[in-house]
């Protein structure tokens, strides 16, 4: 594997561990990270004698979500409107949703922080093993936005209820209420030993038959580009809209009345 610059990539006995690695801002999913996550993963897809991915966060944390500073940026802020608006997938939908079209399976080590962009990229794992103390949150709500990196498909298997709920309250959860609700697979004193345990259980298994598997489970949820798009048109709205500035205000800590809803 090539160096990255946001991104430790070790590949020892077939098995891949990508380490998202920017410590100083907790992991946090810069335009270059993205960029650098879906070149692993296509150099992935071509390499048949990797069995198994594993992700993680450097330093204790998972990921603190997308890098608003990188984000708010004038070069990038143009980059991310066309991202939005054009019909196709986005780069952020693409960075959550190509997992998923991997041929083996990968797994999400989660430890400390892991909300907003960072959730939803562990969401798009096949398996997610969180640690006891790490906290999780669909946080976009926080900053008068809405997830909108691919979550339409990869939290299809969770309650609609209960991710209405974290949608719309931005709330940070613990481990035991993200194992309760279903967003994590397990819950572990040491996620990333579960992890390994679980890898040496499928590689004992033929490889193609691993595969097969991912692959007929996936289609019980068959991506909808209509969803997809939903999510990029109402990030557009939200973006554009007066209670989004509103909201930064709010979440910053000053004393905020939001006005009326503006769509309908």
């Amino acid at each position: 594997m090539k160096n990255y610059q946001t991104l430790s990539v070790q590949v020892d006995h077939d098995i891949a561990t990508i380490t998202l690695n920017r410590p100083a801002k907790k992991n946090a999913i810069s335009f270059v990270m993205m960029d650098e996550l879906l070149d692993v993963a296509k150099r992935l897809r071509h390499n048949p004698q990797v069995r198994a991915v594993i992700l993680v966060g450097a330093a204790g944390d998972f990921s603190a979500g997308l890098d608003l500073a990188d984000l708010n940026n004038p070069k990038n802020l143009g980059l991310a409107l066309y991202q939005l608006a054009k019909p196709t997938p986005s780069k952020f939908q693409k960075v959550c949703l190509v997992w998923q079209s991997l041929p083996m399976p990968v797994i999400a080590v989660i430890e400390g922080v892991c909300v907003g962009g960072g959730l939803q990229l562990a969401l798009g794992a096949d398996i997610r093993i969180v640690s006891t103390d790490a906290r999780l949150s669909v946080l976009e709500a926080k900053w008068g936005l809405v997830a909108d990196m691919g979550i339409t498909q990869t939290a299809a298997d969770i309650r609609r209820d209960i991710l209405k709920q974290l949608a719309m309250t931005a709330k940070m959860i613990t481990a035991d209420e993200a194992h309760a609700f279903g967003l994590v697979t397990h819950l572990a004193d040491d996620p990333m030993a579960l992890a390994n345990q679980i890898v040496a259980q499928i590689i004992e298994r033929s490889p193609d038959a691993v595969l097969a598997a991912k692959r007929v489970l996936n289609l019980s949820n068959r991506p909808s580009c209509r969803a997809l798009y939903q999510e990029k048109l109402w990030q557009i709205k939200l973006m554009l809209g007066h209670n989004r500035k509103l909201a930064i205000k709010k979440a910053k800590g000053a004393v905020i009345e939001f006005g009326k809803r503006q769509f309908g």
